[in-house]
């Protein structure tokens, strides 16, 4: 059905890969991410989710990014669908290392830190800093950013890059010693909340480490290049040497 309705709104003929995405939501950055680490082509299209538009809207009935829309008009909507789709349909990546791990037990490990940071860093940091501070302005629900969220949001993510260390201190990478979409995942995170110049990098110094390694990555050049009208990053979002 939702292929269907990709045709019907865009039009016969064969389509080229398509994100829809928004540049500082954290799944659309960790697809984007991943695109990159596959060396998949795909042409990015901005989606302001807050406006409904009907023609997103038949393509997601939910109406939320990330929606990966594939040759011929398969339509993968929301970030695990996506970033499991991407893994089993393009298995191989220019290290030959599975972005969901070798073994079993590696991809339960994997899975459970991409839920740590999709859902818990999400809950805990992301929606009380960047939709306080950002997204709240362009949705309907009014009011100006609020306070208290803001504060737990700053006081949760020390939290964060603590654990975040603990696991760099025991791994090369956060699930092993390979780099998976578990790094993928925390990196989009945390590079949404960076934007901000709320990562107290200063007082977490293995975390720091860890992505400087990520920002360092060819993958990681789009993301550090995004830039959104009247609000700019901070002076070292950019910077490799932060």
């Amino acid at each position: 059905m939702l292929a269907r309705a990709w045709a019907g709104c865009y039009g016969p003929g064969r389509i080229m890969r398509r994100l829809f995405h928004h540049p500082l939501q954290p799944q659309s950055r960790a697809v984007r991410l991943l695109l990159a680490e596959k060396r998949l082509d795909a042409e990015f299209v901005l989606e302001r989710p807050w406006e409904r538009r009907e023609q997103f809207l038949a393509l997601n009935h939910a109406g939320e990014v990330p929606v990966l829309v594939e040759d011929g008009g398969l339509a993968l909507c929301g970030f695990h669908p996506v970033v499991e789709y991407l893994e089993e349909a393009y298995p191989d990546t220019p290290a030959g290392t599975p972005m969901l791990g070798r073994t079993a037990p590696e991809r339960a490990e994997v899975r459970r830190l991409i839920d740590w940071f999709d859902a818990k860093f999400d809950r805990e940091v992301t929606r009380n800093l960047l939709h306080e501070k950002l997204f709240k302005r362009f949705t309907q629900q009014g009011g100006g950013p609020d306070s208290g969220a803001i504060r737990a949001g700053k006081a949760n993510i020390g939290i964060h890059l603590a654990y975040i260390g603990w696991l760099i201190e025991r791994r090369k990478w956060l699930a092993g010693p390979h780099m998976t979409l578990a790094d993928l995942a925390a990196a989009a995170q945390i590079s949404a909340i960076d934007y901000l110049g709320d990562v107290p990098w200063d007082e977490h110094e293995a975390a720091k480490d860890w992505y400087a390694r990520m920002k360092s990555r060819p993958s990681f050049r789009p993301l550090l290049a995004d830039t959104l009208p009247g609000a700019p990053p901070p002076p070292h979002y950019a910077d490799l040497d932060f």
